[in-house]
């Protein structure tokens, strides 16, 4: 049964009931009046003693209806508003003029809908901090996993070609050269050692970690700089200049060398190498400079993931990267970057 229906009949049973006890009080205060008499009176044809039950229902009904009504858009605004709070919206109490009864029903709704909200910010933000911590660990466990494998290689890998490397020097500088083909396939074996070293030098480049771990930039490349020339026959130099900068242009600055250091080590096949850090005109000038066999740089930077990168991350700081190259002449490398002054924006 509907809310309209359940107060139909109550508004009837209250006016049949409000009859009844009106029609004993009338006959018992005038006990003298006939019910015959009230039949025989008239009203447009009706007898009187039937046109009061009448209206009286039809004042129940109608009051009953309009109560209904009443009663059921109450209810109906307290079902809108808790199903925002079902939806997980907010919602602002539009009645004018309420009820005392449906503006506290109203009132707790509010309040539960609040206390929702509050839950679901909790949530979110151990959601979030959840995720930045398992990310935390899992780039401290792949940080410690890529240490341990460059002092593994560094310790056994790159120990077995330093070793292998010179017993070969020594052999092809102790044997007598009486077999030609022989001492060529020698020589070979000794390059292919020498490259061997290049490229787990290489590799061990990438393994350092991403990160300069509270370093500067002018110490992070003066300490990358210097192991290396410790360990190639390349002849490194480098100028570096100190001044601040942001910690992420450092990474990227910071990847950027490596990545290009590395691409010489395994492809440039260089005597020397020169490395650059400057601030001039406030931007920001790094340059890697090698005498290599060089590469066509159109060609190779379409295909390779390397270059891609190191374009990619000087956009990310806002600079550019250039790469001349002249083949059996060397490459060149350069990336600018502009100094921003506080609350200046980058176009």
């Amino acid at each position: 049964m509907s809310t309209i229906q359940r107060q139909i009949l109550i508004g009837i049973m209250i006016a049949f009931m409000a009859f009844l006890l009106i029609s004993v009080t009338f006959l018992y205060t005038f006990p003298t009046i006939r019910l015959e008499e009230l039949w025989n009176k008239r009203l447009m044809d009706i007898p009187f003693i039937l046109i009061v039950p009448t209206v009286s229902v039809l004042i129940g009904m109608i009051s009953g209806l309009f109560s209904g009504l009443n009663l059921r858009k109450q209810w109906q605004t307290v079902d809108n508003y808790l199903h925002e709070v079902e939806e997980g919206r907010s919602f602002e109490i539009k009645e004018s003029n309420p009820s005392a009864e449906i503006n506290s029903i109203m009132q707790r709704v509010g309040k539960i809908q609040r206390q929702i909200a509050e839950q679901v910010k909790l949530s979110q933000k151990l959601a979030n901090e959840k995720a930045e911590d398992q990310e935390n660990r899992i780039q401290e466990i792949i940080s410690q996993e890529r240490n341990r494998l460059a002092r593994e290689l560094h310790d056994s890998v790159s120990q077995q070609l330093f070793a292998a490397s010179m017993m070969m020097s020594a052999i092809n500088e102790t044997k007598p050269e009486t077999d030609e083909l022989e001492a060529k396939q020698l020589k070979m074996v000794e390059s292919m050692i020498h490259q061997s070293q290049l490229e787990m030098r290489a590799l061990l480049l990438h393994l350092r970690p991403v990160a300069l771990k509270g370093k500067s930039l002018k110490e992070g490349m003066e300490e990358l700089l210097f192991e290396l020339s410790q360990k190639v026959t390349m002849k490194i130099h480098w100028k570096v200049e100190e001044f601040p900068l942001d910690k992420g242009i450092e990474d990227h600055l910071f990847r950027i060398l490596q990545e290009s250091v590395s691409n010489t080590l395994r492809h440039s096949k260089a005597s020397k190498l020169e490395a650059l850090l400057i601030l001039r005109d406030e931007l920001i000038i790094m340059r890697i400079v090698d005498d290599g066999i060089g590469f066509d740089v159109d060609e190779n930077k379409a295909g390779s993931y390397g270059l891609q990168n190191m374009y990619d991350r000087a956009v990310e700081i806002g600079g550019t990267l250039k790469i001349v190259s002249v083949k059996n002449k060397g490459t060149r490398l350069e990336v600018k970057v502009p100094v921003m002054k506080k609350g200046e924006v980058n176009d």
